[in-house]
């Protein structure tokens, strides 16, 4: 009805969903949130501040802004500020020639010295480029090569990876730490930074690649942390009793640990910092410190609602797991409530592409949308586009998702290729990820295009390792999984799960086989299953596939850290009895594939599991 349609820049939106059938764009369903002018000269350090001194009532020399979980220093916000002021007054003074626009490479474990760097280098106009401190020298020369830095911060542990042209101040030195006290006889210079100007190069996973550098700018920022500000303050009338404590499980290099970062001191919130995740010292973190937020990968909801180590911790103060990085099944969001009914289960979509969430869920009605991540953040577009045609399609309808909006990044470092082949000239982030949005707005994420599993051509009707890995999480013998599509000559691709038991469990790939198999269609099948110590993850918590696809072709059966592969033997049976133990071309059938040393191993074996250009740099190695 024409009553029920709103009108944005004269096309009819569908109030429910936030989509125009005329532009085939979906609108953001939440109000629009006020941004500063672009032409405006402002860096996200002194908007952070100014939102942080309009919103915190109590002293600042009285709250606690970071907590070391390890060593159990504090840090308050003045002393926060004092230090941020002293570094800041250090660098101009130590290194003149330090200017805006130049580049900081920062590889470190978490500290309390992350974020007053962080916050000191943006204030001067640099450009931060945190790396993550176990990556080997070889990945971080390629980081470098990426960003181009003047300077980098390291630790004694770390440095030693750094190329040696590059000079290097160390975190863990005296010299560092007087400049964090000292008061240099200059004064701060002034320097004029834009909107537009370069904040941030951090670092893609990498889980469907090569690592690229994601060039973030200074309005990129202050969107994403104007929109998380705004709702924050839409909730609060109806929240939070607690001083807000939020504990990062997640490290301050990846994009979600550098936004929520910023997010916390525009708040006024405590944050305790983890030096490395460990599931127990993070319980007894919460039961010490009263934290009432920890933003977390799917990993540790499982962990959550099965482990019975959390009976032993005073947990009643958490109030919100903010959860990212895959889809949260149904099953997994159900048993975390039973277990924890009073902590709310919000999830959110994003990328480093993104700034971060594209999309997040705000209060009690969106949480209850299972599997879902949530509606589409203030201030953003998007479309589902059909990977053959290109044509937007509407609610209900699956294809790539594609965002536009004020936290879009300004490119990659070095790369315009991929910068072309990502960013269209209208805007729009191509994500590469299949989504659907339903009849509410709600957006569900499927999986990415390249991991789709494609078995005798059922690609765009079946074939995701997220529902499969869905199914196997929520056997309570299974405490991890990851599902990759392992090459068959005959079916092209088949469904292969890597399973990580719960100590003590004898259950068998084919008791695991056999439960998937009454769940799903027959196409969608898993047909081998292995099982593993532990699901190889990028920091994000994403699965990295690519790890896995590479032992399963490359190691045997019974190889170090696998147990004995198991294989759907009636599917094997039922090809050889059709084609004599060999498969069409009259060789390697998927035991005989196995059998083969990894170099010896067909090309078109290797191309339906790597795609043709990986396929081809395997083919060159050897």
């Amino acid at each position: 009805m024409a009553e029920t349609q709103a009108v944005i820049n004269k096309k009819t939106v569908d109030p429910k969903n936030g989509y125009c059938p005329e532009t085939k764009i979906y609108h953001s369903l939440r109000s629009p949130v006020p941004l500063p002018p672009p032409s405006q000269p402002l860096s996200i350090i002194p908007y952070t501040l100014s939102l942080l001194h309009s919103t915190t009532s109590a002293s600042l020399s009285a709250t606690t802004f970071l907590i070391d979980a390890t060593t159990g220093h504090r840090l308050t916000y003045t002393a926060f500020l004092e230090q941020i002021h002293s570094l800041s007054l250090s660098l101009q003074s130590l290194y003149p020639s330090l200017s805006k626009n130049d580049v900081v490479f920062i590889v470190s474990p978490p500290s309390l010295h992350i974020p007053v760097l962080y916050f000191s280098l943006l204030s001067l106009g640099a450009t931060v480029s945190p790396a993550n401190p176990v990556s080997s020298s070889t990945e971080l020369t390629h980081q470098i090569e990426l960003s181009k830095p003047v300077l980098a911060f390291a630790t004694s542990s770390t440095s030693h990876k750094l190329p040696s042209h590059l000079p290097v101040i160390l975190l863990d030195s005296s010299h560092f730490l007087s400049m964090l006290s000292a008061s240099p006889e200059i004064k701060m210079e002034r320097r004029e930074i834009h909107q537009s100007d370069s904040a941030a190069i951090l670092y893609s996973s990498g889980t469907t690649g090569n690592v690229k550098g994601v060039v973030l700018t200074h309005r990129n920022l202050i969107a994403m942390i104007a929109g998380l500000y705004y709702n924050k303050l839409a909730r609060d009338e109806q929240e939070i009793n607690l001083h807000p404590v939020s504990l990062f499980t997640l490290p301050l290099f990846h994009v979600f640990g550098f936004f929520m970062l910023i997010r916390a001191a525009s708040m006024g919130e405590s944050l305790v910092l983890m030096e490395k995740f460990d599931f127990v010292k993070m319980l007894d973190a919460v039961e010490k410190y009263k934290v009432t937020y920890i933003p977390v990968a799917p990993p540790l909801v499982v962990a959550m609602s099965k482990s019975d180590l959390v009976t032993k911790y005073d947990l009643s103060s958490l109030q919100i797991l903010s959860c990212g990085g895959a889809p949260l099944g149904k099953d997994v969001s159900e048993r975390f409530n039973a277990r924890f009914p009073n902590v709310e289960i919000v999830q959110g979509y994003g990328l480093t592409e993104s700034s971060g969430g594209a999309t997040r869920m705000i209060g009690a009605d969106e949480t209850n949308r299972h599997g879902s991540a949530g509606r589409l953040a203030e201030n953003t577009e998007a479309k589902v586009v059909d990977p053959v045609s290109g044509e937007g399609l509407p609610p209900g309808q699956r294809g790539e998702l594609w965002l536009r909006g004020p936290t879009i990044m300004k490119g990659y470092a070095r790369d315009d290729a991929a910068t072309a082949a990502t960013l269209d000239s209208e805007g729009w982030l191509k994500t590469g990820d299949l989504c659907y949005f339903d009849s509410d707005g709600f957006l569900f994420i499927v999986d990415r295009l390249k991991e789709l599993i494609k078995y005798k051509a059922y690609q765009h009707v079946a074939g995701s390792p997220a529902e499969l890995e869905h199914l196997l999480q929520s056997i309570p013998e299974i405490v991890d999984a990851a599902v990759i599509p392992y090459p068959d000559d005959e079916a092209g691709q088949i469904p292969m799960a890597y399973v990580v038991r719960r100590p003590g469990s004898s259950i068998t790939g084919t008791q695991i086989m056999n439960f998937i198999a009454k769940q799903v269609a027959p196409y969608k099948k898993i047909r081998r299953v292995a099982f593993i110590d532990s699901i190889p993850k990028s920091p994000a918590g994403k699965i990295l596939r690519r790890e896995l696809i590479n032992h399963a072709l490359s190691a045997a059966r019974g190889c170090v850290g696998y147990a004995e592969v198991e294989h759907d033997s009636a599917q094997i049976q039922a090809h050889s009895s059709k084609t004599g133990g060999q498969n069409r071309h009259g060789q390697f059938s998927p035991a005989k594939v196995e059998a083969l040393p990894f170099q010896k191993r067909p090309a078109h074996v290797l191309k339906l599991a790597f795609g043709e250009e990986s396929m081809q740099k395997v083919v060159n190695s050897r």
